[in-house]
């Protein structure tokens, strides 16, 4: 990862994310990254003190704040009016992220790690993490950006702090290519989804069905399909439209899904042809296979959780 230029260019607004969610989502490691990226970290602030560390001597670089529930003065009409404040300010350029997890996911941490949650200390987590999710979904409603870390290991979340929040020299716009289920609904964050189920099935091959599309077999198989040359020249064609479209407006990361019935084979088939053809044509780009991830997740070395 790169770190941040300390310096602050004079007359600029300074960049300060507010980062928050539920408990065990993943929200210190989060800060953690952000951290690794250069930015002035304070975490667990009292609300209280936000207005005077607002109102202190502008930063002299990028600043992240960690706001939780476990904040004796939190609430969030408290926390709502910060973000309005902060929003703003002029000095400011804010954004807030918010790191959430699904409620099963949120469950199964806290068993391993067997700590208790901050709202249910004397009972069951689930009865916390429940009452959390409800208090923080207005705030959740407010966010720039939201990542959802139900199927993420801390490496998959500290590359999305790295997508979203490092600098890109020459503004370069990161480009992540996601495969789904759609039987799993779509991954959150996505700004472009485009269905795969039209093209010919591996699954219904014996031969391939234990397979996946990054396998030479599949793609082929795939790609045999009639309608397959027009669509990804189409695709092909609809990135050199939008993508410098995009960059020109300064946006700094685009998430484009391709999903199909199980998530293993056409939409990896595709994510993994059109990742090669935009790296080819020199753009950052970083691919992310869901229901792979997930099986690799659940085999009997899965990886660890997240912190708070």
């Amino acid at each position: 990862m790169t770190d941040l230029d300390a310096t602050q260019t004079q007359g600029d607004p300074a960049q300060l994310v507010l980062v928050t969610g539920p408990s065990g989502a993943g929200r210190s490691t989060a800060i953690n990254a952000l951290e690794d990226l250069g930015f002035e970290v304070i975490d667990n602030m009292p609300l209280s003190l936000m207005p005077r560390l607002l109102d202190g001597a502008a930063p002299t670089g990028p600043m992240a704040i960690g706001l939780d529930v476990r904040n004796r003065d939190f609430s969030v009409a408290g926390l709502i009016a910060l973000i309005e404040a902060a929003m703003d300010d002029p000095h400011f350029a804010t954004q807030v992220l918010y790191v959430d997890a699904n409620e099963d996911e949120l469950v199964r941490r806290y068993s391993q790690t067997r700590r208790r949650h901050p709202l249910a200390a004397a009972g069951p987590a689930l009865a916390g993490i429940t009452n959390e999710r409800d208090l923080l979904a207005p705030v959740r409603a407010r966010a720039d950006v939201l990542i959802d870390t139900s199927e993420m290991s801390p490496h998959d979340l500290r590359e999305d702090i790295d997508r979203w929040f490092a600098p890109q020299k020459g503004r370069m716009l990161g480009i992540s290519i996601h495969s789904f289920s759609y039987k799993r609904g779509l991954p959150r964050g996505l700004d472009i989804v485009v269905d795969c189920r039209f093209l010919r099935n591996p699954h219904w091959d014996a031969a391939l069905r234990s397979k996946d599309g990054r396998d030479r077999e599949v793609d082929a198989y795939v790609a045999a399909d009639p309608l397959f040359d027009g669509f990804l020249a189409n695709m092909t064609s609809m990135g050199d439209l939008l993508l410098p479209a995009y960059k020109r407006e300064g946006k700094s990361h685009l998430a484009i899904g391709f999903g199909c019935t199980g998530g293993q084979h056409r939409s990896v088939a595709v994510a993994e042809r059109v990742a090669l053809s935009l790296a080819q044509d020199g753009w950052h780009v970083s691919k992310r296979h869901r229901e792979l991830e997930r099986r690799a997740k659940h085999a009997p070395e899965g990886g660890k959780g997240l912190s708070a």
